[in-house]
């Protein structure tokens, strides 16, 4: 989980409770998965007797960092800000301990608290003075957006960022005596910033020290957390923890090695063990269903577990209408992503399955097709036998009001939306 650290650091880590913090932008309502090796460092942290602090931008999220971006960002309103700061901080509470009693207890801060009432004077005085314009450019994030990866340039905002992201490091430094920096390898020119501007604001006995994970990549290279349809997010509104589940449990054998290892708090001992298990019989998933399990437990919980598994037997495996009506809409929609669909009007409803199924929703070529199979056993309308190829398809047979679920054969799923 290591990319790079500051000479010191280790030692700092082993001679006192160290208080680190780490920061994310509250640009959404909700964290994705980018963003877990860094709060399963804060956890880590905490788990060895040190204090963690998570600070949610509030002002720098105003402004946006360059770092790994080609474009500005577009700048949020503080009731916004505020909102996805609230969010964040119940989804954080997962990982961290923010109630105990202890001094390592979990502190989450918002730079827009001392930042509100810090004019441009000030800033330019306290925090300017202090850094060349030269030291400023000479970073990477700067000088990949001024030599043409990006089509706009760079504005003065962006280019004060880091002044900005290591006046937190300076203000936390002073008020909550934090030595440690924690942050993705993209973060780190901002965060040696911090330490510099410490080192000529106090002196140099003022310790203070960055420390970075890798920016984690699947085994093809791209980017962690963005799938075709976008990320998978922490938020059960915005991701259900089917799709969640499903994600972890598919990814590939070499992936699967290096996130268990990663975003789970399994020992290595256990985590060797489910290696050598799975090598020797890949096609069980061995590494995948337990990485699966794990993240879904500690994103989520252990209902939330239970649930997804019962939604996988759905597609994958028996289950039965009780399963089906368990479901959100949302997480039906999600398992049955990608099958055939049909609309069909409430005025139909009341018709024989035969007619409905022929005609309004096409399922099958004819009716002599379709009744055939049902004599056969082999057509089943929400997970239950269809035991005549007659009878009418009701209201009552609805799922959450709007949907039906024919089933033709053993793999073949239609999903049926009354309008």
């Amino acid at each position: 989980m290591l990319a790079q650290m500051m000479p010191g650091t280790e030692e700092l880590l082993q001679k006192e409770m160290v208080t680190a913090y780490l920061g994310t932008d509250p640009t959404a309502d909700s964290l994705h998965i980018g963003h877990l090796c860094g709060i399963m460092m804060l956890r880590h942290l905490q788990r060895c007797g040190h204090k963690p602090i998570i600070l949610v931008g509030g002002a720098t999220g105003m402004i946006g960092d360059p770092s790994g971006k080609s474009q500005e960002r577009n700048l949020l309103n503080d009731e916004t800000l505020r909102h996805n700061q609230e969010c964040i901080k119940r989804q954080v509470a997962r990982f961290l301990d923010f109630d105990g009693t202890g001094p390592n207890a979990a502190e989450m801060v918002n730079n827009y608290d001392w930042m509100k009432n810090f004019t441009f004077l000030d800033f330019a005085r306290e925090v300017g003075k202090h850094i060349t314009v030269n030291y400023m450019m000479a970073k990477d994030s700067v000088q990949q957006r001024l030599n043409g990866t990006a089509r706009d340039g760079l504005s003065f905002t962006e280019f004060t960022y880091q002044l900005l992201q290591g006046y937190d490091f300076l203000y936390l430094y002073r008020h909550k005596g934090c030595k440690l920096q924690l942050g993705g390898n993209d973060q780190w020119g901002n965060m040696t910033t911090g330490t510099e501007l410490i080192r000529r604001t106090l002196g140099n006995e003022a310790e203070s020290y960055a420390l970075t994970c890798p920016l984690i990549t699947k085994a093809d290279g791209k980017k962690f957390g963005k799938t075709e349809s976008g990320n998978i997010w922490l938020d059960p509104k915005r991701t259900t923890p089917y799709k969640f589940y499903q994600f972890w449990l598919n990814v590939s054998d070499d992936d699967a090695e290096r996130y268990i290892k990663i975003f789970t708090s399994l020992d290595r001992e256990v985590i060797e063990a489910l290696a050598e298990e799975h090598r020797q019989d890949p096609g069980r998933r061995v590494l995948q269903k337990r990485l699966a399990e794990e993240v879904t437990v500690m994103v989520h919980s252990r209902e939330a577990l239970d649930m997804a598994i019962e939604a996988s037997n759905i597609l994958f495996g028996k289950s039965t209408r009780e399963s089906l009506l368990k479901l959100d809409e949302q997480t039906l929609l999600d398992i049955f992503e990608g099958v055939p669909r049909f609309d069909i009007t409430a005025d139909q409803l009341g018709r024989p399955a035969v007619e409905l199924f022929t005609q309004a929703a096409p399922v099958f070529a004819s009716k002599g097709e379709m009744r055939k199979l049902v004599q056969g056993g082999g057509v089943s309308l929400n997970k239950e036998k269809l035991g005549a190829f007659d009878r009418p398809v009701t209201a009552d047979d609805l799922i959450d009001c709007k949907y039906l679920l024919l089933q033709r054969g053993k793999k073949n799923y239609y999903l049926i939306t009354v309008k």
